[in-house]
């Protein structure tokens, strides 16, 4: 973390030095430089309203994130975005004129850009733009070429704007590129062919905007489903629900059973039928005691696995979610065993797990709730959790499946839940500071609103609280267990089912009709926020003892109440 802050420092004043040059000069102050970049962009959102240059301190603005020293480490993602897009408006600038031999025809545009902050700012670019969520701003034209010259990229965000035109062939170069998601835009064209070179995809969302022509259906295009081409009227193919013209319609190859041929002569067929009933009585004879065992043996709690195919949807693909084997899982956690149960929860148990290459995972076992057609129902809602990539959500690394276990396999996280580190540290440990504390509380929210906001349809989590917020090796809050409960669709206002949470954390309404929505989640983010101020736990019957309030939000409405008496 100490090397990446000045690496992210340099790429703050670099792109402030290119868009406002004077700041060589005049400005003295981080506050200064970050209010001249300001005045340079267009923000028809008034994203920047906080940005007031008579506040000294511009560690209090909005999209602004500073180190311990109140220094200048970050400018989130808006307003980077903006300074990248008018950049790549100078794409001569940045990725033809890089070799010194070569002359700048645009550099008296730039007044004090030497080719020396050229290239510096173009490596730190380079390096910096790994992953960039640039979605929900508002921004219009066509998605610049020059994207396809950011060869570092692994994740690419420019849904819910109002980009137009094409897609540029060039995102083909971007081989490194695992997500990709340009959905609810006014794209229009076709798909270019050159996106099925990137073997990496994992992710592809091209939904709801003007596409047209056909689907392509090689390389990594193999692996998703309508749900990344839906609502584009004009696309066709394999990838969609709608042939192309000309082209046969979807639909399996007709089964023409060769018909039986004939003997002339009639004794052997009857010789033949005999022998046929006397094979199936005496298989009948020996299934009849091995049916019976096998029942017996089904009635007994067991912790006995096989491996049987499951019933798998060929039209239902997982990208490039790896789908591990039973016994792989198996060897990874020694059977399941109770030492490696990091936890408990409503939908099943959590084993830590090291597979064959090293890395360690935390393998999710789900109760078993077997329903009609369960299999392809957790195909697809295992195909929807994945594409819920966001860095304040726990992400899906793979899954397994067969008749009898359903199971999650996700990153491992070496700093735990929240809860574990509000009540359950060790004693070495150090307590969360207040700044930490903050950051959880921002995190969290983020991943909470992605949910809500940008997944279609949208996610309910319906089980908010500190043991479902996991931290990274950073401390970064992630929040996990989500997509487990049953997805909402957009267009409804709520789900009607069994109601799913933890006591101390379930919004009284939902309680009462088992109706949840995005509000549900609300009140259970709530009474995290009052878990991570108190450290205490929401629904705690030790209370009792003390006659104290055994509901953590009870016990803070009293103390509000006692306050306020107290001070009139």
């Amino acid at each position: 973390m100490a090397e990446a802050e000045p690496r992210r420092r340099w790429a703050v004043w670099a792109l402030l030095l290119l868009l406002h040059p004077a700041a060589l000069v005049l400005a003295n102050t981080e506050g200064d430089a970050l209010h001249s970049l300001r005045t340079n962009l267009n923000d028809p959102n008034n994203v920047l309203q906080s940005w007031d240059p008579t506040l000294v301190n511009p560690c209090t603005w909005f999209h602004v994130t500073c180190n311990n020293d109140n220094s200048v480490i970050r400018v989130e993602s808006f307003t980077l975005f903006t300074v990248i897009l008018e950049m790549l408006h100078y794409q001569e600038l940045w990725f033809r004129n890089l070799d010194s031999s070569k002359t700048c025809s645009t550099c008296e545009n730039i007044s004090g850009m030497t080719a020396h902050i050229r290239n510096i700012l173009f490596i730190i670019l380079i390096t910096y733009m790994k992953i960039r969520e640039l979605y929900s701003n508002n921004i219009s034209g066509i998605i610049p070429s020059g994207f396809g010259n950011l060869t570092n990229l692994v994740s690419l965000d420019l849904y819910l704007n109002n980009f137009t035109g094409p897609i540029p062939d060039s995102l083909g170069k971007l081989l490194k590129l695992r997500f990709l998601r340009l959905n609810n835009n006014s794209l229009s064209g076709s798909i270019p062919k050159s996106l099925t070179a990137i073997t990496a995809l994992q992710v592809l969302d091209l939904s709801n905007n003007n596409l047209s022509g056909e689907v392509p259906s090689t390389g990594s295009f193999s692996l998703f489903t309508p749900i990344s081409f839906a609502n584009n009227p004009n696309l066709c193919g394999p990838g969609t629900t709608k042939p192309c013209p000309g082209a046969p319609p979807f639909s399996p190859p007709p089964y023409n059973p060769t018909p039986p041929v004939q003997s002339p002569g009639s004794s052997s067929s009857s010789t033949g039928a005999i022998a046929g009933g006397v094979a199936a009585g005496t298989a009948l004879l020996f299934a009849v005691p091995a049916i019976s065992f096998a029942y017996w043996q089904r009635r007994k709690p067991q912790e006995h696995f096989f491996e049987v195919p499951a019933e798998e949807d060929p039209e239902v693909h997982l990208g490039q979610l790896k789908r591990f084997s039973l016994r792989e899982l198996q060897v990874a956690t020694d059977g399941f065993c109770n030492k490696n149960i990091l936890g408990r929860g409503g939908f099943g148990k959590v084993y830590k797990g090291r597979l064959a290459d090293g890395s360690l995972v935390a393998v999710k076992r789900l109760k078993e709730e077997r329903t009609p057609g369960g299999e392809l129902q957790f195909q697809t809602e295992v195909e929807m959790i994945s594409m819920a990539v966001h860095r304040n959500l726990l992400r899906l690394r793979g899954f397994c499946m067969t008749p009898t276990e359903r199971l999650l396999v996700y990153p491992y996280m070496a700093n735990g839940s929240v809860a574990s580190r509000l009540r359950d540290r060790a004693p070495a440990e150090p307590p969360l500071d207040w700044q930490t504390r903050r950051r959880i509380a921002l995190g969290s929210a983020r991943g909470l609103s992605y949910l809500h906001d940008h997944c279609d349809p949208k996610i309910i989590h319906r089980d908010v609280k500190a043991a479902n917020i996991l931290l990274d090796e950073d401390f970064e809050a992630v929040v996990g267990d989500f997509g487990l409960a049953k997805l909402m669709d957009y267009k409804d206002t709520h789900v009607t089912t069994a109601v799913r949470g933890t006591i101390g954390h379930i919004a009284p309404e939902y309680l009462s009709t088992g109706k949840s929505s995005e509000k549900t989640d609300v009140f259970g983010y709530g009474i995290t926020l009052l878990e991570l101020i108190t450290g205490q736990r929401a629904f705690d019957l030790a209370c009792l003892a003390n006659d104290d309030d055994v509901m953590l939000l009870d016990w803070v409405i009293n103390y509000a109440i006692s306050s306020v008496q107290i001070a009139t």
